[in-house]
C-alpha cells in the first residue's frame, strides 16, 4: 500500500447514548509499539471507566490490524471501530473509545452503533491527509545559497525536517518519488545550487 489516508492531528470526540458516555480519542501512530503505548496511556487516564476499547491499522512494511472489546460483548466494540477505519481507508491510526456506563444496558445493536458513531465523530474532527511512500534526502548547501534553496523547497511544498549548521548547511527534507526526481533534476540543471545530496532512506510521508 503506497498511498493511503491518515490523520494530521490527534483529537477527542464524545457522544452519549442512554446515559453512557463514549469518549473517542484518535491518534496518529507509526508502529505497534507506539500504538500500544498510547493504549496504556488512555487506560491510565480513564482508569475509572468501565471499558477502553480500541482498534488500529498500521502500515509498517506490512499492514497490521488489531482491535479489542475490552470486556464488552464480543464483536460489539473493537470490530465496529476497526470497520470505520477500514471504510475510510485510514492507516497509521489508532482509536480508543472509552465508555463510562450509565446504568442502562444498550444491547448488542446499541453498543455497535455507539462505538461506530463515536469513532465517526472523532474522524470528522480530525484533518485527513494523504500518506505515501517517499524518501528522506539530505542536501548540503553553502550559506550563500541557503535562502534560495529554502525558497525553492517552500515553493515546491517540500517538508524540511531540520538544518545542521557547520562549515556548510545540511538540510534534511521529505519528498515523494516525483518530488525526489524533480529535485535531483533541478540540482543537476543548476536550478538550485546544492553542493551535494544524499538519499538517506525510504519513509512514509504525509502530504
Amino acid at each position: 500500500m503506497d498511498i493511503f489516508n491518515t490523520i494530521e492531528n490527534n483529537v477527542t470526540a464524545e457522544i452519549e447514548e442512554k446515559r453512557s458516555r463514549f469518549i473517542a480519542n484518535i491518534f496518529y501512530v507509526e508502529n505497534t509499539a507506539e500504538a500500544e503505548e498510547k493504549i496504556k496511556q488512555m487506560k491510565k487516564k480513564y482508569y475509572d471507566a468501565k471499558h477502553n476499547c480500541y482498534a488500529y491499522i498500521i502500515n509498517d512494511k506490512v499492514v497490521i490490524k488489531k482491535s479489542s472489546d475490552d470486556g464488552e460483548p464480543s464483536g460489539t466494540a473493537g470490530s465496529p471501530i476497526l470497520n470505520v477505519l477500514e471504510k475510510n481507508n485510514l492507516c497509521n491510526v489508532l482509536v480508543v473509545v472509552t465508555r463510562y456506563f450509565g446504568g442502562i444496558l444498550l444491547g448488542v445493536g446499541g453498543l455497535v452503533r455507539a462505538y461506530t458513531q463515536a469513532t465517526i465523530e472523532a474522524i470528522k474532527e480530525a484533518n485527513i491527509v494523504k500518506q505515501e511512500l517517499g524518501f528522506v534526502l539530505e542536501l548540503e548547501v553553502s550559506y550563500q545559497e541557503l535562502d534560495k534553496v529554502k525558497y525553492y523547497l517552500n515553493k515546491q511544498n517540500i517538508k524540511i525536517n531540520n538544518f545542521n549548521y557547520k562549515e556548510n548547511v545540511k538540510c534534511e527534507i521529505e519528498v515523494s518519488k516525483e518530488e525526489k526526481n524533480k529535485t535531483i533534476e533541478d540540482i543537476n540543471k543548476k536550478t538550485i545550487n546544492v553542493l551535494k545530496y544524499n538519499i538517506e532512506n525510504e519513509k512514509y510521508i504525509r502530504k
